[in-house]
């Protein structure tokens, strides 16, 4: 009886979360001219302008592809950009939903964390295909360690999205400073330079932000044996996790706290 009970709620909460990814979708895409494609393209279209502008400026320096710099590292930002900036103040303005009895929550910044992640990961996955094809990018030297280090990152970007998303709804002042933070983390986050090339005394420093280790890791899969990376998938595990339960704990009080409009 318990199994069946909790099989019969699993499914009314997929199809709730399915209707606020269709909501969601239109809301933001419209239902005219590309609409629904602006999910893939809109990622692709930022990471490509970043691929033609390092083009032009050789910014990165160094050996390897200035293509495939580009498109891992941007890609990678906007995981965990997007994720957290669409998750921040996601509640206030779907308050009406609430007055649904199967609506909660958690099921807003779920949907919204499975637009941007499946977005972005298409977008990832159609660049680096388009660029590989054409020869403007070597093929990946692992690609099962990309695969890891893509899921780990999704891991860190859900969990950073929660918590960004729940402090974001108790201090209007924090959503405000949150979107400054954002730009202003991007020199820092790993996507313009490889750990290695940073003075030994900074490296030690750098490795103690998580996402760092999700970038080395993907360009360790991508370049292989050509670059020298320095990541532990165990210590972003960890705080991936860590970031996870306190969005989780952080959103059952929301959810206690919340009154519809």
């Amino acid at each position: 009886m318990a199994k069946h009970s909790f099989a019969k709620s699993l499914k009314i909460q997929i199809r709730v979360i399915g209707a606020l990814l269709m909501r969601e979708v239109l809301t933001r895409y419209g239902r005219h001219n590309l609409g629904f494609l602006w999910l893939f393209l809109e990622p692709a279209v930022f990471t490509l302008g970043i691929v033609l502008l390092w083009s032009i400026t050789k910014l990165h320096g160094g050996s390897v592809s200035i293509a495939a710099f580009a498109i891992t590292g941007y890609s990678y930002v906007l995981m965990w950009r997007n994720v957290a900036s669409r998750c921040a103040q996601a509640v206030s303005p779907n308050l009406s939903l609430m007055y649904h009895r199967n609506v909660r929550v958690i099921d807003i910044f779920f949907a919204r964390i499975i637009l941007e992640i499946s977005g972005i990961t298409i977008s990832f996955i159609m660049l680096s295909s388009i660029f590989i094809i054409t020869g403007l990018m070597p093929m990946p030297a692992d690609i099962f360690l990309m695969l890891q280090a893509w899921g780990l990152l999704i891991l860190f970007a859900i969990g950073l999205g929660m918590v960004i998303g729940v402090v974001s709804e108790f201090s209007e002042v924090f959503d405000r400073i949150w979107h400054t933070i954002n730009y202003l983390f991007f020199p820092l986050s790993g996507a313009l330079f490889f750990v290695d090339s940073l003075p030994t005394s900074v490296q030690k420093i750098a490795l103690y932000i998580p996402p760092l280790h999700a970038i080395e890791m993907l360009r360790h899969g991508y370049f292989g044996s050509i670059v020298r990376t320095h990541e532990d998938p165990f210590y972003l595990f960890v705080s991936s996790i860590i970031l996870i339960l306190f969005g989780l704990y952080g959103i059952s009080i929301l959810g206690r706290k919340v009154i519809p409009e």
